[in-house]
């Protein structure tokens, strides 16, 4: 998101947009490990709103998707990003250590 916003101060935020648009499978990684500003909240919405129930994406965070509303912020634009998202969603929750966590023990035992 970080990127975008950028490309929205050099005027080239829609051309990046429908870059997004074209992909067939949109991931994702690690959304919301800090919460969202003013600025990055608008061109979720616009991503997620293009892709609902047409291509598909995947989301990864570090939080569950009970404390997403709260890292969107904006609760008008975190009730219809999450409206998209959670409701046509197939969770997966993974428990643990994480895996770099766990090969990183590995590759110390050894």
């Amino acid at each position: 998101l970080g990127a975008l916003k950028v490309a929205k101060v050099k005027g080239t935020l829609e051309t990046e947009l429908k870059k997004i648009e074209r992909c067939q499978l949109l991931i994702l990684d690690d959304l919301f490990i800090v919460p969202l500003d003013a600025k990055e909240r608008p061109i979720l919405l616009e991503i997620i709103e293009d892709r609902h129930e047409r291509k598909s994406t995947i989301i990864t965070s570090q939080y569950p998707s009970s404390n997403w509303y709260d890292m969107i912020g904006d609760p008008t634009i975190a009730d219809a990003i999450l409206d998209r998202i959670i409701h046509t969603a197939h969770t997966i929750e993974l428990y643990g250590d994480s895996m770099r966590k766990l090969r990183a023990k590995k590759s110390q035992s050894l």
